[in-house]
């Protein structure tokens, strides 16, 4: 495994610094959600700015892909804005790195990226050159947060350290590695594409929603068929939710143990992230250890 520092963590916040609203994938929906996650990170000492295409709409995506890209960009290279946190997921975020040298603007401009779902895309692509990021809650999704989870968020942005998380143990002992949350749609779609990460040496937290358990079967039959999972230490299962099917189907549950449970590694299902609920969020690139017994994911 590579060493503590090979990850680069991007400057903490400090209250009066300016978090940026950006689109990269979906058109936004709910205006009223906005505005109730400017007042909560208000609350907390942080300014919000929407980039100036935050609302724009092109079909299905917020806004035409040059310009999601030129709201990245700016996003990235304004020194006004200490981080970055995504309206809403949806899709298109991949679409922006058919493009440019994002690697190096990553790595030349690291600041905290916030996000989840098709979000997935960049907290992949900037976990390939090694930088952390923030796997939790959009805007929009940002007021339906408890406050043990604002919490968590707001301290970790500020440098302190997260407690453990809970779940359902079920058994292989403990593994320590490198955090990879994902969406588990989003990430099929990336395997072996320029996009991937390194799935050596990780801890895979995976969640999805509204995805029928033969389709969760066929995506994680996919990973088995490519060796996806030779390198991962472990896996972290979130909330899959409204994943379930007809009577006459195997519950999502079912499925991922009949997918998973013989990979012989440890897995902890039922930890409090992923849509429609609690979204903790996940430090992409903490080095953790995932305890198969005892059901706990935390911090090493």
């Amino acid at each position: 495994m590579t060493s503590v520092d090979a990850w680069k963590q991007p400057p903490y916040l400090n209250p009066g610094d300016t978090i940026v609203g950006i689109s990269p994938s979906g058109a936004i929906k709910d205006l009223d959600a906005v505005e109730k996650a400017r007042e909560i990170l208000r609350s907390q000492g942080y300014n919000l700015e929407l980039d100036k295409h935050w609302n724009a709409r092109y079909g299905y995506l917020g806004g035409t892909d040059e310009q999601r890209r030129k709201s990245l960009l700016e996003a990235l290279t304004n020194p006004n804005y200490k981080a970055i946190i995504a309206v809403r997921g949806g899709y298109g975020a991949a679409r922006l790195l058919e493009e440019k040298d994002w690697e190096a603007i990553f790595q030349h401009n690291p600041k905290w990226l916030i996000g989840f779902s098709d979000i997935t895309s960049l907290l992949w692509k900037l976990a390939r050159v090694k930088i952390a990021s923030i796997h939790g809650p959009v805007l929009v999704s940002l007021a339906k947060e408890p406050e043990w989870s604002l919490k968590r968020l707001f301290n970790y942005l500020e440098g302190h350290p997260l407690p453990p998380l809970q779940g359902q143990g079920w058994g292989n002992g403990q593994a320590q590695g490198w955090l990879l949350p994902a969406n588990l749609t989003v990430a099929t779609h990336l395997l072996r594409t320029p996009l991937q990460s390194s799935l050596n040496g990780v801890i895979l937290a995976l969640e999805d929603v509204k995805e029928p358990p033969y389709r969760i079967d066929r995506m994680l039959t996919q990973w088995r068929l490519m060796g996806a999972f030779r390198g991962v230490r472990g896996i972290a299962l979130g909330r899959f939710s409204g994943c379930d099917g007809s009577a006459n189907s195997w519950t999502v549950e079912e499925v991922l143990r009949d997918r998973l449970g013989d990979l012989g590694i440890p897995i902890v299902s039922e930890l409090p992230f992923g849509h429609e609920g609690v979204n903790a969020i996940l430090p992409v690139g903490m080095k953790v250890i995932l305890d198969g017994d005892q059901g706990i994911l935390a911090r090493v």
